[in-house]
């Protein structure tokens, strides 16, 4: 299934997360939960307790215009890691990425913690807005 290529409205809705992501400072989990045994002996998960800039731009990043339903996860982060592939991306390619950035947090916790660290998100959204000026 294909999806619609974002306008140019929401690529700048995603792109305004850009310095609130990265702000001097900023970190994208409040606090890491669970890893703990209760009462019963159960032990419980950790997982992160993520800032709200995190979920929002994640929320907005998982939007269908956002999505390539056909990604294929080992290849899209093949594509992640490689900033000569990021810093030629069009915009089907920074999809499949983004792709990957958003679904990951499913199997791992965390995930969206990393994208954001690693600078993953950072490279992607410098790209788009590279592209972005270059339609303007």
């Amino acid at each position: 299934m294909k999806s619609r290529l974002p306008t140019t409205d929401e690529i700048d809705v995603l792109l305004s997360y850009l310095p609130r992501l990265y702000a001097e400072g900023f970190s994208a989990v409040k606090q890491w939960m669970g890893g703990n045994r209760d009462s019963e002996g159960r032990i419980h998960m950790p997982y992160p307790e993520y800032d709200e800039v995190v979920l929002e731009f994640f929320r907005v990043a998982g939007s269908d215009c956002w999505m390539d339903f056909d990604y294929i996860p080992e290849e899209a982060f093949r594509m992640l890691k490689n900033n000569d592939v990021i810093a030629s991306a069009d915009l089907a390619g920074i999809k499949t990425m983004l792709t990957f950035c958003v679904r990951g947090e499913r199997f791992s916790d965390g995930h969206w913690e990393e994208m954001i660290k690693g600078d993953y998100i950072r490279r992607l959204l410098e790209r788009l807005a590279k592209l972005q000026q270059k339609n303007t």
